[in-house]
């Protein structure tokens, strides 16, 4: 179930130079105002990968002023889409070129499988870029015929200046995510990426400057969010904020937002998402999906199914089958090959997600797997599973953000729907079964923003992601995701044989 995880069988080339580790503003890399960095750590080995340049209020000053004149003054919005695509495409093209580099930093900084980062993460980015490229030179408004002796037609125009602050789970897709449609619109920013994770937001700052895109579109301010963050969503000059974290956090966001100059706020926001299994599944593949779906990218992923329903009839067969499941399920380096899950992203995270290992037992959940920290070094965890979940534990009601399972039993369609229903988050769901009308009836029925049936984690730049509730509001990817950044101006003008009234 474990590999020895102390991070000394790394192989030494896998291992990138670090290149890039001050504030990138006006197209520059600069050093921080106030002199301040601070360490960013290797969730591997618990060891200082490189001291990164800590961004202030006044830094986040400089970085605004930059995005506001390029906006203002600069030629990014008043470019053609067809431009914006050529830059953007070619931004996509030197992603592709540099992928090992850039999963190799996101393994040493946030402790992500190496082999998945250059699959599926950097490709996956290289083609967000390229998908709203696409969409760069159709941005269009409506004609409208008017009931009055008037016509009108509509113009969509960027937002403005956007300040992105982006977390630590997803750091290459994440920038992407939010940078891509943003971009297109005709958008600058401002990329507050998460503190334990700045190194590949950098690197992608760096291959802005490469593309050609021009200065002050694209910067980004290292530091904390308690700092940094504060100042880039309280600032009178940014028009937009998107934020990607925890609920906890979103809140004070919106309360920055509201108290500043009302600027627009989309929030992705944390989850509590279910998944049901119903007596009619085939067992294995829900099995399987249980599994990835909670511990895929160690399950530091805000719509993991971490509240796993399975219906009474199967309970006990499928615990069987997880419980042997798990057992071949490979913790250790995220540069080996044959690994599963790395370790946690930090030692904070690790203790908060061992510390909810305990509360599961204080409340009376049976643990059937797991539960113990892995190897010497670094913030590794066994893969945990509790079964006899009630509702109102702890474990079944908060967002763990870790490999840690509950297992509840149900008896009917109408009551696992209202327990399903009974979070205050609404990210997602996964719904498991081979009956249609069950499918749709479930799907229809759960207050959330996706569901997946028969699958899961189902995410794709077509397909518009975010939240119900305390999960936030507003999507990214999709054509929501570009619609976000684009205001929707009226123009009305008079038919001018019609005599005026």
């Amino acid at each position: 179930m474990t590999a020895e995880s102390n991070g000394k069988l790394t192989l030494k080339k896998m291992i990138p130079e670090i290149k890039f580790t001050k504030l990138f503003i006006n197209g520059e890399f600069v050093d921080s105002i106030s002199g301040k960095t601070f360490e960013t750590i290797d969730p591997r080995t618990e060891e200082v990968i490189a001291k990164v340049a800590e961004g202030s209020k006044e830094d986040i000053d400089l970085a605004v002023k930059a995005a506001r004149d390029a906006f203002d003054n600069g030629p990014w919005p008043r470019f053609s889409g067809a431009q914006r695509r050529k830059m953007m495409m070619k931004l996509a093209d030197l992603i592709d070129e540099n992928t090992e580099e850039l999963a190799a930093l996101d393994t040493i900084d946030g402790g992500k499988l190496f082999h998945y980062g250059k699959i599926i993460d950097v490709p996956g980015a290289a083609e967000t870029f390229r998908y709203y490229a696409g969409a760069a030179d159709k941005i269009h408004g409506d004609t409208l015929k008017m009931s009055t002796d008037y016509q009108a037609y509509t113009l969509l125009e960027p937002v403005g200046v956007v300040g992105h602050i982006i977390p630590w789970n997803f750091p290459i897709q994440m920038f992407a995510m939010k940078v891509a449609p943003a971009l297109a619109a005709g958008c600058t920013m401002i990329v507050k990426p998460a503190e334990q994770t700045p190194l590949s937001a950098l690197f992608y700052a760096h291959l802005t400057k490469l593309a050609g895109i021009p200065d002050g579109v694209v910067n980004v301010v290292n530091g904390y969010g308690t700092i940094a963050g504060s100042a880039l969503t309280s600032h009178m000059n940014v028009d937009k904020v998107c934020f990607t974290g925890s609920t906890k956090v979103g809140r004070l966001v919106m309360q920055a937002a509201a108290m500043s100059n009302l600027k627009q706020v989309t929030l992705e926001l944390g989850g509590k998402s279910p998944i049901i299994i119903f007596d009619d599944a085939e067992l294995d593949r829900a099995v399987q999906l249980a599994l990835i779906g909670n511990l895929y990218n160690k399950a530091k992923i805000c719509a993991a199914g971490s509240r796993v329903f399975v219906q009474e009839g199967i309970y006990e067969e499928f615990l069987n089958k997880l419980e042997e499941k798990v057992k071949s399920w490979v913790v250790g380096d995220p540069f080996d090959q044959d690994t599963q899950q790395g370790p946690q992203i930090e030692k904070k995270q690790y203790n908060k997600i061992l510390s909810y290992i305990e509360q599961g037992k204080k409340e009376g959940a049976t643990l059937l797997s797991g539960g113990k920290p892995v190897g010497k070094g670094g913030y590794y965890i066994e893969p945990t599973i509790f079964t006899d979940v009630e509702d109102d534990m702890i474990i079944a009601k908060e967002e763990i953000f870790g490999p840690v399972m509950s297992i509840l039993k149900f008896k009917t369609i109408d009551e696992v729907i209202s327990r399903a229903n009974a979070t205050t988050y609404g990210l997602v769901a996964g719904v498991i079964t081979n009956n249609l009308n069950t499918a749709n009836t479930v799907s229809r029925s759960i207050r959330a923003g996706s569901i997946w049936i028969n699958c899961y984690f189902v995410f794709d730049r077509d397909t518009p992601f975010g939240g119900y509730k305390m999960s936030g509001y507003g999507r990214d990817m999709g054509m929501e995701g570009l619609s976000k950044y684009l205001h929707v101006k009226t123009v009305a003008t008079p038919i001018y044989n019609t005599p005026w009234l």
